[in-house]
């Protein structure tokens, strides 16, 4: 079982313009869809979709609309309970899949409600093949709960992903020599930052065809203890890091329609091939077809396997020195 920690889960309401925003302006709306939202509840509705046993863990209270949404989508889940709503996220997609996201701070989670959740991840995490903690973190949580669960699942017999950003992330990265993760999966920007580098030159060696920017930055975390660094750079694809090498993954041609949920579907095509043992390459191959099966869909909407293009998906070995 997988299962997802989502400390900070938002419904996500998702705005669709059939042309450019224009700041200031009057436009008329061509869908809105409201969908269950958070990095880890993103991960376990694609996980539910290929049929993959998984568990999501969040705050929330047993009436909030985002447990009734769960329901509907039969996504299996635990929640803490906490007094305040669960948060609304807003994105706006254009016509050519350029996407603006306004985030709410979320929901407080402190005293007895935090204490809950963690004990609550320490108990699923015994029957888990791998915990997954991903997003931001609400008001009440300290900023170093990530590192200080990974170090607490360290002695358990699962492996730990986290997709995180900002603060959190760079409070687990002080950790690395402690406890670090079996797997982190950064986008070029956050790379950039744990790397100490500049997120530019990344993402424009990347989009020319260059990833050895990339697989640098990210060979240095592995020299940090951490197991392998999934790093997503968008239309150019995705490059895996890890102890044993390193491979670029390039994407198919699709056309955007929303980059919201890419690369929590990116995390999800990665556990879902590596739950049934694949080897390197074919866990980079099922990340990225995942990843861009979801940015051709609406909204945060996930795909299922039947839109997987996975044969298109061509992966490549890489030099690298760690």
């Amino acid at each position: 079982m997988i299962v997802t920690v989502t400390p900070n889960p938002s419904l996500d309401r998702t705005v669709t313009l059939g042309s450019p925003l224009v700041r200031g302006a009057v436009q008329r709306v061509d869908a809105v869809t409201v969908e269950p939202g958070g990095k880890g509840i993103n991960v376990a509705r694609a996980l539910t979709l290929a049929g993959v046993a998984t568990q999501a863990v969040l705050p929330a209270g047993d009436g909030d609309p985002l447990v009734g949404a769960l329901r509907a989508l039969d996504v299996p889940f635990t929640c803490v309970a906490i007094t305040e709503p669960v948060r609304t996220n807003f994105a706006i997609t254009e016509s050519d899949g350029t996407t603006t996201k306004l985030n709410e701070r979320g929901a407080v989670v402190d005293g007895d409600a935090l204490e809950a959740l963690t004990r609550c991840v320490l108990a699923k995490a015994q029957d888990a093949s791998w915990v997954v903690l991903s997003g931001s973190l609400p008001p009440g949580l300290p900023v170093d709960w990530y590192a200080q669960v990974v170090s607490l699942l360290t002695p358990l017999d699962c492996q730990v992903a986290v997709d995180t950003s900002e603060a959190p992330l760079a409070a687990l990265a002080d950790a690395f020599e402690v406890a670090a993760p079996d797997l982190i999966k950064p986008n070029a920007e956050e790379l950039a930052d744990l790397a100490g580098v500049s997120a530019v030159e990344l993402e424009s060696a990347a989009s020319q065809g260059d990833p050895s920017p990339v697989v640098t930055a990210a060979g240095r975390l592995v020299g940090r203890g951490v197991g392998a660094v999934l790093a997503t750079l968008g239309a150019a694809g995705a490059v895996l890091v890890e102890g044993t090498g390193a491979w670029l993954a390039t994407p198919p041609p699709i056309v955007p329609r929303s980059t919201v949920g890419a690369g929590d579907a990116s995390l999800a095509g990665y556990l879902r091939a590596a739950v049934t043992g694949a080897d390197a390459p074919r866990r980079l191959q099922m990340a990225v077809a995942y990843g861009s099966a979801a940015a051709a869909l609406p909204g945060s909407a996930l795909p299922s396997p039947a839109q997987l293009d996975l044969e298109a998906v061509h992966v490549h070995p890489l030099k690298v020195s760690l």
